[in-house]
């Protein structure tokens, strides 16, 4: 602060550019961490990055019956394992978001209804 309680607009720039900085740091730094979920006792595996974008997805062969007497109720149980296997990875995507962007939100002044934070 400058005297007559006046904040020095220079500092708050510089530490505004500063979060700014460590916020796509840390946004591109999500992008590329790998988090994955699973389902049915993991027959079903789904990874996202940090961000909750799907990369990946695994189907263990048991997890279809091919002598299955109703096989649209193996596809109806394997489009529910992936549902939940994609959810399971984007619950953990939505956590890791939280813990590297958490921080950084507060020092921006609180972390809630900051646009285009999840949190």
């Amino acid at each position: 602060m400058i005297p007559g309680g006046q904040p020095d607009m220079q500092q708050l720039l510089q530490q505004a550019q500063k979060m700014q900085q460590d916020l796509a740091a840390a946004q591109q730094e999500l992008a590329q961490t790998p988090v994955s979920g699973s389902a049915g006792g993991g027959l079903v595996k789904a990874t996202v990055n940090g961000a909750g974008e799907l990369k990946g997805l695994e189907i263990d062969p048991k997890a279809v019956d091919p002598e299955a007497a109703m096989p649209e109720e193996t596809a109806e149980t394997l489009a529910d394992l992936v549902i939940a296997a994609v959810q399971d990875a984007n619950a953990a995507a939505a956590k890791l978001q939280q813990d590297k962007l958490g921080p950084l939100a507060q020092g921006l002044g609180g972390g809630s209804g900051i646009p285009g934070l999840p949190f």
